[in-house]
């Protein structure tokens, strides 16, 4: 996957669902994201929070993750 072309929500969850390291990289991008939104959590609220809001944080945030993984792969 490149980014030639825009990456479609479609095209994010397939390589989401195909690439098991794709989908580890970007599950914990996204948790990383979601944490530094919850800075007074103790990491065990966190932890409890991530379990609730991780089905939701994976679908919407689908299209960015994967192409902040795109963008890092072409960079190195």
């Amino acid at each position: 996957m490149t980014l030639q072309t825009p990456v479609t929500m479609h095209a994010a969850r397939t390589a989401l669902n195909q690439d098991p390291t794709l989908r580890e990289w970007a599950e914990a991008w996204l948790k990383n994201k979601e944490r530094s939104r919850q800075p007074t959590m103790s990491d065990a609220e966190f932890d409890k929070h991530w379990l609730y809001v991780r089905p939701e944080r994976m679908h919407e945030g689908a299209i960015e993750a994967v192409t902040a993984y795109v963008q890092r792969n072409e960079e190195h």
